[in-house]
């Protein structure tokens, strides 16, 4: 995997473009390095900070636990562990809990008997609309545990 640092200019174009993506307050970062893992994706770093670039979007990075405590965030049962640790959507049956959300936003996926995140996707239909759903796809998953994105982090030096 090739890594390289960034210029401060790169790092606070990255940082605008992350900060209008995630609706959320960024920490302050000095410097971000880039480390490839193919054409398409990449794993950006930075002092506490790590994301996975995929094509045009950013996501946080699931070990980042601080960071990922600031998105909306939905809650599984014990059932659909599983099937998301293994790349599956989230589906409306396994959903017990979740916070409020816009379609298309950035969401958090853990499972309630011990709050461990599992997965980062994005809302495929607005929180407002659970309560009128029992079934259906409600997050695309784009980054769980144990994916290409996790086990290539494991590479890289903290």
């Amino acid at each position: 995997m090739k890594s390289h640092p960034l210029s401060k200019s790169d790092s606070n174009d990255i940082l605008e473009i992350i900060a209008s993506q995630w609706k959320i307050e960024l920490p302050k970062l000095k410097t971000l390095v880039k480390y490839e893992i193919d054409n398409e994706t990449s794993i950006i770093t930075g002092d506490g900070f790590m994301a996975v670039k995929i094509g045009e979007t950013y996501l946080p990075f699931l070990s980042e636990t601080s960071l990922l405590e600031k998105f909306p965030k939905i809650m599984v049962d014990a059932g659909a562990i599983k099937f998301v640790c293994n790349g599956a959507n989230i589906m409306r049956p396994g959903i017990k809990k979740y916070t409020e959300f816009q379609k298309d936003q950035i969401i958090c996926v853990a499972e309630e008997t011990h709050n461990k995140f599992l997965a980062i996707g994005k809302s495929l239909i607005p929180s407002d609309e659970m309560p009128n759903i029992t079934k259906g796809e409600v997050v695309k998953n784009l980054h769980y545990i144990s994916d290409k994105y996790w086990e290539s982090a494991k590479t890289i030096k903290k």
